[in-house]
């Protein structure tokens, strides 16, 4: 029998992938990117190791979304006081900053492990369509 064959953490090689928030609605667009982060979508794919890619999402301001969410879906927050809590609704906060709807709709979907944190510091989110990362040329990837 062969040996079970797990990646060292050495061995990780990271590639730069780019994809349109534009083109497939926030919870295909959600669920590709914490896949990339992870690294599911490699051969090598070891759960306890970081071995996901670099992943750009651009044009976070022409989100598309299905439904009544735009208006129905909404945001909480709490200050930690008595009667401290915000609502603010997914339309509002696309007009605030639509970076941190992409940012966190991917945080909920990545395991809640020690790895959260560096796999989010390789997500990149940017509102409009130009972004600074073309030096790494990353890979226009379509969400299927």
């Amino acid at each position: 029998m062969g040996k079970t064959f797990s990646i060292k953490s050495a061995d990780v090689t990271r590639q730069w992938i780019e994809l349109d928030a534009s083109q497939a609605p926030l919870g295909r667009l959600a669920t590709a990117v914490a896949n990339r982060l992870i690294g599911k979508h490699k051969p090598t794919y070891t759960p306890h190791i970081d071995g996901g890619d670099y992943v750009i999402v651009v044009n976070a301001d022409k989100l598309v979304v299905t439904g009544n969410k735009l208006t129905d879906k909404k945001y909480h927050r709490h200050s930690g006081f008595p009667g401290g809590i915000t609502t603010t609704s997914l339309s509002d906060q696309i007009a605030s900053d639509s970076t941190k709807v992409i940012t966190e709709a991917v945080r909920g979907m990545l395991p809640k492990n020690k790895l959260v944190t560096d796999r989010l510091k390789r997500l990149k989110v940017y509102a409009g369509p130009e972004h600074t990362h073309a030096p790494q040329n990353p890979v226009k990837v379509k969400v299927n």
